[in-house]
């Protein structure tokens, strides 16, 4: 088996695409199509299956893709070792962040001490950024909930209160807040089920016994903002990511503790890796350097406030 058999294979396997993965690596689609072929037939295996258009991972496949995702993570950390000696001057991380807003911090700091290393950065929802690091696309995640993995570290960094907004027509709007039961039977405008900002506003309405009234979701903060400003209900959003909009007015909700939260994660086995290493090291200079940055954190499982 060649390295080329493998790694064309590995491309396909991961985008489902011949043509995708042509284009990743950089050469003819007959090239990509006649390496899997060629490991195939060395093997007596079959590792895709044709279904219309599409094709499909067999059995044989999956397991091993499994391994090459394994083998290429190590290669590229192998890379990273022997750039090592240059003193942390070139590389490439790849970040998958849930959104802009808690990552952009973190990201002029990594910038700031590594002027030559090379970022990008995915922008997903919470299922496929984690996805993508547990299938080594991405180096490290920001996300806003992290459930117990025995294989994943994730570490505390920030807290944001949720807070509501109204039309500046609306009677709230010449509040500094309001209280949870003055949300009963409110026009609602929700992000997707799943959201985390949905999850903590939801939890703290159940606890509050209290019932606003959703008349629509819409998977996208831009224009949820967009839907308040027209008055057709109100709205909840994580006070790091609310825009000042002077259609717009935002209120906490005094009585009711209610906060999104950002996590760092990485996979366990690739904490010590050069960059993600690298990267956790300017995490920990910001998080010393906020004087109340544990008060932040999330509280241990089973705590209250």
């Amino acid at each position: 088996m060649r390295h080329t058999q493998l790694r064309s294979f590995h491309a396909v396997a991961r985008r489902l695409s011949f043509t995708a993965a042509a284009r990743e690596l950089g050469v003819s689609q007959p090239t990509i199509t006649t390496q899997v072929k060629s490991l195939e037939g060395e093997f007596g295996v079959e590792l895709f299956v044709r279904r219309g258009r599409r094709i499909e991972l067999t059995e044989t496949g999956r397991g091993l893709l499994e391994i090459s995702r394994r083998l290429f993570a190590d290669e590229k950390e192998a890379a990273d070792f022997l750039n090592e000696t240059r003193g942390l001057r070139t590389g490439h991380l790849r970040v998958g962040a849930v959104g802009p807003y808690h990552v952009t911090d973190m990201l002029a700091a990594f910038n700031a001490r590594h002027p030559g290393l090379y970022v990008s950065v995915t922008v997903g929802n919470s299922r496929d950024t984690l996805r993508d690091l547990l299938d080594y696309r991405t180096d490290v995640a920001v996300l806003a909930h992290v459930d117990p993995d025995p294989r994943l570290v994730a570490i505390p960094y920030r807290r944001h209160r949720v807070v509501v907004m109204c039309p500046a027509d609306h009677a709230f709007a010449r509040r500094r807040g309001l209280r949870a039961r003055e949300m009963e039977g409110q026009r609602l405008i929700v992000r997707e089920a799943g959201s985390t900002t949905r999850r903590a506003f939801d939890q703290a309405m159940r606890e509050a016994d209290v019932r606003p009234k959703v008349v629509m979701e819409i998977g996208s903060r831009e224009s949820i903002r967009e839907a308040v400003a027209k008055g057709i209900g109100l709205g909840v959003v994580s006070e790091a990511e609310y825009i000042p909009d002077r259609r717009i007015h935002a209120l906490p909700v005094m009585d009711a503790e209610i906060y999104t939260y950002a996590h760092v994660v990485s996979l366990k086995e690739r904490q010590n890796a050069r960059l993600v290493r690298a990267f956790l090291d300017v995490l920990g200079g910001l998080l010393a350097a906020s004087p109340d940055a544990r008060s932040r954190r999330r509280p241990p499982a089973g705590s209250r406030r």
